[in-house]
């Protein structure tokens, strides 16, 4: 099927996986592979067919996704994207999560294990028992929230506004509700909400952080390795002013990619969703689960209809400790 031909409309939202896996059914990518279309996913072919730029310094206005019907169904997948773009951009969550699961449920319950960490170097005598580790379901559910924010465009917005700029208040919905999960992801870190018991906590020797506390800190890890550390932003200047923090291939490597890391080998991330006087260490591979119930929802009815006084753009999503021994935490009491 030629893609200036497919038939756009809103129940396209409805089926399984979406707009984008119903338009892309439609008009697989791989079949322009080779061609100058086969860069582009079926979604950007349908922009490119109704000649809707939604960036740079030449993108269009709002208007422009309204002109038929057609175009109009392609908004709030554009809207979707723009958020999504924009809770990816906040970055620290994508960092601290060893799994995600999609259910459909609002409750979700996780696993858990009787492995003994002590009992790893114990030798198996010829003719023994091989010792058993028992996977079983949590008794504590993982409870998923809604985050999210009410769309409000006026009139003169949609008519006049460019796109690109409309991306960017989009993408702000999406950091919001990005910062608003990893509030909830520290909490089950540091052993709130019923998940779990509270992390093991060591508290700082002073009354500020020295190199030795988090030498303290990395000691705690035994099986685990600590290769992220969270600190709150109190905690972070005391951090940075440690004379083995200022080493010049740290100032260096921060120029150039945007991260820090420790003498330890840690990568430090600095967030205020850390209470004060807090820094939580973990190993990021085995620390934390994330569960949703699919990516960012939205009112694609309103949306296509250009209803947009009250059009909520929400997500759902809980987190779970997998292996309570892979987050520590340092504390200044």
């Amino acid at each position: 099927m030629n893609y200036e031909t497919i038939k756009l409309h809103k129940d396209m939202y409805k089926a399984p996986g979406g707009f984008k896996a119903s338009l892309e059914a439609l008009d697989p990518t791989h079949a322009y592979k080779g061609t100058e279309l086969g860069a582009l996913d079926a979604f950007q072919r349908q922009l490119k067919r109704f000649d809707i730029k939604v960036g740079g310094a030449s993108s269009d206005i709002i208007a422009k996704f309204f002109q038929t019907p057609d175009s109009s169904a392609l908004f709030p997948e554009y809207v979707s994207r723009a958020v999504e773009q924009g809770a990816q951009d906040s970055g620290i969550l994508s960092e601290i999560i060893a799994s995600k699961t999609e259910v459909n449920s609002p409750d979700y319950r996780s696993i858990t294990t009787d492995l003994d960490s002590k009992d790893y170097s114990a030798a198996i005598p010829e003719g023994t028992a091989i010792p058993e580790t028992n996977i079983t379901l949590n008794e504590q559910l993982v409870k998923l929230k809604k985050q999210g924010r009410l769309l409000r465009a006026s009139y003169e917005a949609i008519k006049f506004q460019r796109i690109d700029v409309f991306t960017v208040a989009l993408k702000q919905i999406g950091a919001y509700i990005a910062k608003a999960q990893l509030k909830d992801a520290v909490g089950v870190l540091l052993g709130g909400g019923g998940l779990g018991a509270q992390a093991e906590r060591i508290t700082i020797s002073g009354a500020k952080v020295a190199y030795s506390d988090l030498l303290d800190l990395w000691g705690k890890f035994d099986e685990f390795g600590m290769n992220v550390m969270l600190a709150s932003p109190d905690m972070m200047m005391d951090l940075l002013s440690i004379s083995e923090f200022k080493d010049p291939a740290t100032g260096l490597n921060f120029q150039a990619t945007g991260s820090l890391t420790t003498p330890l080998g840690a990568t430090l991330l600095k967030s205020n969703a850390v209470p004060a006087g807090t820094i939580i260490g973990l190993d990021k591979n085995f620390a934390l689960e994330m569960v949703t119930a699919g990516g960012i929802s939205f009112e694609y009815d309103k949306l296509i209809d250009t209803q947009l006084e009250r059009a909520a753009v929400t997500a759902i999503a809980g987190f779970s400790k997998i292996f309570p021994d892979a987050v520590k935490v340092l504390v200044r009491e």
